[in-house]
């Protein structure tokens, strides 16, 4: 056993850099891998998890207490298998290079290539044996969501208890922890010849719903819009709503719509559509609908947003077709083609659709009708064959975040499909009930699966030519244009395909591991024994982040469906519950209530508090923890670290992992994370001293300043260096039962950033302020600013807001793409959240932009006033802020007539000051009248009435480098020269924040650009 005293290697060191690299990497893998199971939020990826573990289940070869049987046992383990370098027999005879080959097995391990090779299981598994002589370790995940952590555990030859409070989580562990290891290879064979008898049987059943072209094509796709009516006088004409017209945008196979109007004789307009292929990209419009405004085709008349979810209500979302009593089509959903295969052909082909395809839409209608009808006759018995339950009403966070899909009428989760797909899978569900096979809990897992491609809510994708996962953004947004899938074709969305997916990744997987039995259990009532635990290791709710039981609602009533009656797909706590237990979910959302108290911060703190101490009472006193966060909020931070500290553990270490990925375009101008900071943690002595405010107050900037040093030189960049810096602060601050001020006042962790009392405002407003204060220093060339008088000297306000803002910003390496699981997105909720990158408007403003939350949190102790810069650089809307583009400031800087007026005047006089034409609005007695250029006098005019106060009469260095930015893009080069003449002699501050902004400003922007062109013309 690791004696209680020696650290751990998570502790001391971690190969950042390769597990970052690696853990990236495996998101782009989409074959094989266990995340293709089933969709779960926020999951972890297995290369941190396994590097991880590793680190908190190993000794430190270099601490004094570390058993020497250890060092001895892992020496042999490493130098004995195949494959090994042959410098590690050389390296690990010393303590120092025992830890160094540790770490870099680690990092190899890391490689998801490497993951199932047997010589690295068995050697990890050695390893972790050495350490671990006398017991197995137990690793318990009490909330263990997608199962990244106790799947590891397992294959590390740990034991594993894994707790959630979520039924569809539960279920997605039990395949994988116990249903995979019990029955190893046999259970993927078994899912695979199931699987084929299933489609055979459902084939039958729905023949006449998915009918073969008469040239004997197979449509494996039909694409819809939903419709409304301009309202538009002597109009009326239905308008497709549709986010483009692409329907393949392959570069060597392009497809497209476009259409043309009909204008019949006492009838409202027609559209009719042709199928065409577009030469280049300007030849497809870009869709009639953004933000919820839909325009007319025929009129162009803009219907309000408020009209559109209006008359979508009417139709529950519009996703069904409506039909005359002769079956004729006459409202609701359109079909705007149909994508088939055709035999001995490559390639998707795509046609416009015919009355078969309307008929097969109308057969299934009818269908659907007269099963729901024997349902009634029969007294309702069992769960209604397709969703009756209710989809959440939205509002607020959490859910309202979430769903926004009862605003459109969509007010069960029967409306979130269409008639067929209603048939379809409730057909799959009645023959896999009916089946009663061995690995029925697998199957219904395919059946979830293939829900997520089979909903009205999922978009066409042209470039992949198949249907997109309805989960975006971390929420469950409407789709104007939606793809049907066929389930029983070979192709995307097919039972087929994904039952071939499953048992692919049910292969790579392996099997040759324990395996454990998962609990449906809230984390604050573990049904563990006190002290059975070597290792506490999760990845806790995200405060407001992710509303986990709500969207899983979506898989849930098909798996109930599936699996009637089974013992995990239930709510424990509510039997009346139709859905997922909600109230008792750690999980920020004020617009519902526990035990008669709003769900808030504050329920938040001390839910987390109390399972924290829980997982406390199971740890052994020799064991560890570690808890991931990866939340893009300082008050999401402060949530999780109070609820850490009160549930009595004490920070050991913290390890910023990149394991986010930013996936959306807007993304890349705003505080967007790419790391989930791994915070190592031991149970706090109950005899733990009381702490001097002072102390730790100066052992604050020295320990912080470390940190960003090492880190900054793994490629940590920006908000991941922020949060990445709490653990090593906190290391200080929880290693106290309580720190006190002189006055015996108690600091608490969080509080009022605004006050000035150290026992009002808490600790972390302090670690911001450090972070605030060493990062200008390091940017504007300031070695002194991380102390407060040297700030004082510093660059005015403007400069150091502009600075930290774009210092935030910065990307961490190792973003190389995505799979949609990121948290770290900053969102505009301004319109619904189905708008993303192609269809956000044109003229939404440029610059870049912060959590209103992380902005006050840096400019306040570092004597920004936000509200002073409202209008002038900032723009602060719904809690998020601005950085305004330097192109919206031309008027603002120079008035109406631009930098054209004042070149004219510096060309003339550059022995002039800047300041004399900048906001001369201020300067009215002194501005000169400027001459243009043969058109007479000109005056420099500015609007400043947003800015108030003294204080913005002078113009600052900021805005001098901004003056000198638009005469470089305006082509003013003398007059630019000129200016620069004059801002050296005034002194070293114009170019030392030109450079620091140069370095902090993105790569592509139009910024650095700018300031690059601008700083060569400095003379040398």
């Amino acid at each position: 056993m690791i004696p209680k005293e020696c650290k751990r290697l998570a502790e001391v060191d971690f190969p950042l850099a390769v597990v970052s690299k690696h853990s990236a990497r495996e998101k782009s893998i989409r074959h094989g891998h266990p995340s293709t199971l089933h969709l779960w939020w926020a999951r972890r990826p297995l290369a941190a998890c396994r590097s991880m573990l590793m680190a908190l289940l190993l000794p430190d070869p270099c601490d004094r207490a570390c058993p020497e049987e250890f060092r001895s046992k892992a020496r042999d383990i490493l130098v004995k298998k195949h494959g090994r370098p042959s410098r590690w027999e050389s390296e690990v005879k010393t303590d120092g290079g025992l830890r160094k080959t540790l770490f870099e097995f680690i990092g190899e391990f890391a490689n998801w290539d490497n993951s199932a090779n047997i010589d690295f299981l068995q050697t990890a598994r050695e390893l972790v044996k050495a350490a671990h002589p006398d017991e197995t370790p137990l690793v318990v995940d009490p909330f263990a969501g997608g199962g990244s952590i106790p799947l590891e555990a397992l294959r590390l030859g740990c034991e594993a208890f894994a707790s959630d409070l979520n039924p569809v989580a539960c279920l997605i562990l039990k395949v994988i922890l116990e249903e995979i290891p019990r029955h190893g290879s046999e259970l993927a064979e078994e899912l695979r010849r199931v699987g084929d008898e299933i489609k055979i049987k459902a084939e039958k059943e729905l023949a006449e719903l998915y009918p073969k072209d008469p040239d004997g094509a197979m449509p494996i796709a039909y694409l819809w819009a939903r419709t409304v009516k301009c309202e538009s006088p002597n109009c009326g004409a239905e308008i497709p709503l549709m986010r483009s017209f692409w329907l393949c945008s392959k570069a060597n196979r392009r497809r497209a719509l476009r259409y043309k109007v009909i204008r019949p004789c006492g009838k409202p307009p027609q559209v009719e559509f042709e199928i065409f292929e577009p030469k280049n990209e300007n030849e497809v419009l870009g869709g009639t609908v953004t933000r919820a405004r839909a325009t007319c085709l025929s009129c162009k008349m803009v219907l309000s947003p408020d009209r559109v979810r209006g008359q979508l209500a009417e139709q529950h979302g519009g996703a069904d077709v409506n039909f005359d009593e002769m079956g004729d089509r006459i409202g609701g959903a359109r079909m705007l083609a149909a994508v088939t295969l055709r035999p001995g052909e490559a390639g998707r082909h795509y046609r416009l659709p015919t009355e078969r395809d309307y008929e097969a839409v109308s057969n299934a209608q009818k269908r659907l009708k007269g099963i729901l009808d024997e349902w009634v006759r029969e007294g309702k018995m069992g769960f209604c064959p397709v969703p009756d339950e209710p989809t959440p009403a939205g509002g607020g966070s959490g859910a309202g975040r979430a769903f926004n899909v009862q605003k459109y009428g969509m007010m069960k989760f029967g409306d979130l499909f269409t008639a067929r797909q209603k048939i379809s899978l409730a057909t799959l569900c009645r023959i896999i009930t009916r089946s009663a096979s061995p690995v029925s809990e697998p199957l219904a897992l395919c059946i979830s699966k293939l829900v997520e491609t089979n909903c009205d809510l999922c978009p066409w994708e042209p470039v992949a030519e198949c249907p997109r996962t309805p989960f975006r953004l971390g929420a469950f947004p409407i789709s104007w244009d939606f793809a049907e899938a066929i389930p029983v074709s070979g192709s995307s969305g097919g039972f087929s395909t994904v039952v071939e997916n499953i048992t692919r990744a049910l292969m790579v997987l392996g099997t040759d591991w324990r395996e454990s039995s998962p609990q449906l259990a809230d984390a604050r009532e573990s049904p563990l024994p006190d002290e059975v635990a070597s290792v506490y290791f999760t990845d806790p709710p995200y405060y407001d982040a992710i509303p986990y039981a709500e969207l899983s609602d979506f898989f849930f009533v098909w798996l109930k469906r599936a699996l009637p009656n089974h013992m995990l797909l239930r709510d424990p706590f509510d039997t009346a519950n139709p859905l997922t237990p909600k109230l008792r979910e750690i999980v920020q959302d004020e617009t519902k209530e526990y035990e008669g108290r709003s769900r808030d911060k504050v329920f938040f703190e001390n839910a987390m508090a109390l399972s924290f101490r829980e997982c406390r009472r199971v740890l052994q006193g020799d064991g560890i923890g570690l808890v991931v966060f990866a939340h893009k909020t300082t008050e999401g931070w402060e949530a999780l670290l109070s609820g850490m500290i009160r549930g009595g553990w004490l920070l050991t270490g913290s390890w910023p992992i990149a394991t986010e990925l930013v996936y959306r375009q807007r993304a890349r101008d705003s505080a967007a994370l790419a790391t989930s900071v791994h915070l190592v943690c031991r149970p706090r002595p109950d005899d733990a001293p009381v702490g001097d405010w002072g102390e730790v107050l100066r052992e604050l900037p020295k320990r912080v300043g470390d940190w960003m040093e090492r880190l900054q030189g793994e490629g940590i960049r920006g908000a991941d260096l922020v949060f990445a810096c709490i653990g090593p602060a906190l290391e200080i601050y929880s290693r106290y039962s309580k720190v006190v001020d002189p006055d015996e006042k108690d600091i608490p962790l969080g509080g009022d950033p605004e006050a000035k009392e150290p026992y009002k405002r808490g600790f972390l407003a302090y670690v911001w302020e450090t972070v605030g204060r060493i990062a200008l220093g390091q940017v504007l060339g300031m070695a002194e600013a991380h102390e407060p008088s040297g700030m004082a000297e510093a660059l005015e306000e403007d400069a150091r807001l502009t600075a930290l803002f774009l210092w935030t910003l910065q990307s961490t390496k190792g973003k190389e793409g995505s799979n949609g699981e990121s948290t770290g997105v900053i969102e505009d909720d301004s319109g619904d959240a189905e708008d993303e990158k192609d269809s956000m408007p044109k003229d939404m403003p440029k610059g870049y932009s912060l959590i209103f939350d992380m902005a006050r949190r840096f400019a306040q102790p570092l004597g920004i006033e936000l509200p002073k810069w409202e209008g002038r650089i900032i723009e602060t809307k719904k809690g998020i802020v601005r950085l305004m583009a330097v192109s919206e400031r031309a008027e603002q800087l120079f008035g109406k007539d631009g930098a054209g007026g004042v070149a004219d005047w510096l060309e003339r006089d550059p022995v002039k000051n800047l300041q004399q034409v900048l906001f001369p609005e201020f300067e009215e007695e002194r501005a000169p009248k400027i001459r243009g250029r043969g058109r007479g006098r000109r005056k420099v005019t500015l609007d400043l009435s947003a800015v108030e106060g003294d204080s913005m009469r002078e113009a600052t260095t900021l805005d001098r480098v901004h003056a000198a930015m638009l005469l470089q893009a305006g082509g003013q080069s003398n007059a630019l020269r000129a200016l620069i003449k004059a801002e050296q002699e005034r002194g070293p501050d114009f170019l030392r924040l030109a450079n620091a902004l140069s370095a902090l400003y993105p790569k592509e922007s139009e910024e650095k650009r700018l300031l690059d062109a601008m700083l060569m013309a400095v003379p040398r």
